[in-house]
């Protein structure tokens, strides 16, 4: 396989072929990173395997190239959903695309195969089971398509974090059909994965586009969670009338959080597995058409949305790898601008995690020595995971270098580490030690939750029963609340400064550092979160410098109008970036409009009137 290609600047377009689609159709004069490599292969019909965050751009490298040279191509796609939408915002410009998956009736799957053997399509998405058994790739090549562009392709690979055994259907698309090319796609994916795609698709000597990992435009913080709920409202604040994520580690939670949200007045519904398919699709659809502005979910929610102006992704528990948080942030801020990553971390998380990965692997049918390789395994990436939420260092640079490519050493502006979000809590050894001998005097025999009643002076029936209020340590944390006391706790955990049983009923103990400690022969850092406001990004103030907010909210105001009339996702229409445009440079006629970025000749002709009457105050919203 060939050396991963990285580029960084986009530039001007040296293909007027390229140029002039580009700009006709999407109104866009310069390429994001690596989008020109990918056209580039796959207008020479060459294998290609493009690895880029998601809101790099992936889909355009799929999307232009028929437009280009006139041919068919093929998405293969793995949620009816992302399908669903990818059509939308197409045909939103004039693009001539379409869908088959098993949501349609047949006489809608007839009419699209009738416009793929008339060639009016350019694109066709479908999944990866209808692409094999449904007699479609008879038709594929009657029609001669030229390339299969293969979107979440790391779902073909058992080393990647969302493996689907149908995507190794795929496998049969080289014999099928020799002379096109196959394109891999996919957001995440570190080389072991590459080299697994690669090989499961028999890609011939593919063009390897590896992009930045890095998204500068996402403010990521890492918060110690104490309060789940009082913190989940205080976020969410900053974001009213946005677009928001919130993730769950459980079914319950979700709904339990989804509901006070809803009582406290903000449009948010659940999300999960074991709701009910029809209710789980209003949810989406509501979503994607902006009359909700809250989604908690657990991962269920997450691949199959592409609304582009997502601006928090909030977990309140800690995700089980990298590779999963990496997929689940990558939901904010498609469209370029400045969103927020905040995970309430807790390393109880953790123990709750290696339970359910035990409990998941003695019920599967795995043989002893295969349970224990998945254990393994699973616990490696959740330990990634917990390092890169205790450390106090660059969150884009731990990013970015646990999927190998290196960070500058400079503050990124864009964490809340950089921003100097959070501080030391003064006399950590001395809290610390306080912590540490109660462990002591409760003769390491009691878990997180009593010892810290113990600090704090609690007089529960528990204390009492075991005589612990007459402790010396019973009290010497009063002042504070017990979440707070057991996240300190949690933090000695993380730091191996006191060491916890497995089991049901764990229970934390001294070890050798805990020792050090208190004889005073090692200094502690404990981290507090600043109570003062989140700092704004470089990025956030730039994506606002001379925009008219007014003017934003009006263009909004009408744009869900023209979605809820249509039918379709708001996002589809115009997305916040090309709203924020118009309103920083408020143009007077259309020449001027059409030099707005993310305004095509379509657009221009759908909404240039209503748009420039907005700009002038001619019309009301």
């Amino acid at each position: 396989m060939t050396q991963p290609v990285e580029t960084d600047d986009a530039a001007p377009l040296d293909d007027a072929r390229i140029s002039d689609v580009l700009t006709r159709w999407w109104g866009f004069d310069r390429l994001r990173p690596l989008q020109a490599d990918a056209i580039t292969a796959a207008l020479a019909r060459r294998d290609s395997l493009v690895v880029m965050p998601t809101g790099g751009g992936k889909s355009l490298c799929y999307q232009l190239p028929p437009l280009v040279d006139g041919s068919t191509d093929v998405v293969v796609s793995p949620l009816v959903a992302l399908m669903k939408d990818q059509v939308d915002a197409l045909e939103a410009i004039g693009y001539p695309a379409a869908a088959l998956h098993g949501g349609m009736s047949q006489e809608e799957r007839q009419a699209v195969r009738d416009r793929l053997a008339a060639g009016e399509l350019r694109l066709v998405f479908t999944a990866p089971e209808r692409l094999v058994n449904t007699g479609l790739l008879d038709l594929l090549a009657r029609v001669g398509v030229r390339r299969f562009a293969i979107d979440e392709a790391h779902c073909i690979s058992h080393w990647g974090h969302d493996f689907r055994p149908e995507y190794r259907q795929l496998e049969l698309l080289r014999d099928r059909f020799p002379s096109a090319s196959i394109h891999a796609f996919t957001a995440t994916a570190t080389p072991r994965v590459r080299e697994d795609i690669a090989r499961q698709l028999n890609l011939r000597d593919p063009v390897e586009l590896v992009g930045t990992f890095d998204r500068p435009n996402l403010v990521y913080r890492v918060v110690p969670r104490t309060d789940r709920m009082a913190q989940t409202l205080a976020i969410l604040g900053r974001h009213r009338g946005e677009a928001s994520i919130v993730y769950c580690i459980s079914r319950k939670e979700t709904e339990r959080v989804a509901a006070r949200l809803a009582a406290e007045g903000l449009l948010a519904r659940p999300y999960h597995a074991g709701l009910d398919a029809r209710e789980r699709h209003r949810t989406q659809e509501a979503f994607t058409r902006e009359t909700i502005d809250v989604v908690v979910a657990t991962v269920a929610f997450g691949m199959g949305i592409d609304r582009s102006d997502v601006r928090l992704v909030l977990h309140t528990s800690l995700p089980k790898s990298l590779e999963a948080y990496q997929q689940e942030t990558g939901r904010a801020g498609r469209d370029g601008l400045a969103a927020e990553c905040v995970l309430l971390y807790s390393s109880a998380d953790v123990f709750s995690w290696e339970s359910l990965v035990r409990k998941s692997a003695a019920e599967s049918e795995l043989e002893p020595e295969e349970q224990e390789r998945l254990i393994a395994s699973q616990m490696e990436h959740l330990l990634s995971m917990r390092r890169y939420a205790q450390a106090a260092r660059c969150r884009h640079a731990a990013l970015s270098e646990y999927f190998g490519q290196p960070y500058p050493p400079a503050a990124c502006g864009a964490c809340d580490v950089c921003l100097g979000e959070t501080d030391s809590l003064p006399d950590a050894t001395v809290t610390a030690q306080k912590i540490l001998s109660c462990v002591a005097r409760v003769q390491e025999r009691f878990g997180v939750r009593h010892v810290c009643e113990v600090l704090r002076g609690a007089k529960t029936d528990a204390v009492i029963r075991h005589g612990h209020d007459r402790l010396s340590t019973f009290g010497l944390l009063a002042a504070l609340e017990q979440r707070a006391a057991e996240n300190l706790v949690h933090q000695l955990l993380d730091q191996d400064l006191l060491a916890r049983t497995s089991g049901d009923r764990p229970v934390v103990t001294l070890n050798d550092r805990s020792w050090e400690v208190l004889r005073g022969a090692r200094e502690v850092v404990l981290l507090e979160p600043r109570a003062g406001k989140a700092k704004a990004s470089k990025a956030d103030a730039d994506d606002w410098e001379g925009v008219d907010r007014d003017l934003f909210e009006r263009l909004r105001r009408w744009r869900r109008r023209i979605a809820e009339a249509r039918g379709k996702p708001a996002w589809t229409i115009l997305d916040d970036k090309a709203l924020r445009a118009i309103a920083r440079e408020r143009p007077d006629s259309p020449a001027a409009l059409l030099r707005c970025k993310g305004i095509g000749e379509k657009r221009l002709a759908d909404f240039g009137p209503a748009i420039l009457d907005l700009v002038v105050g001619r019309e009301e919203t």
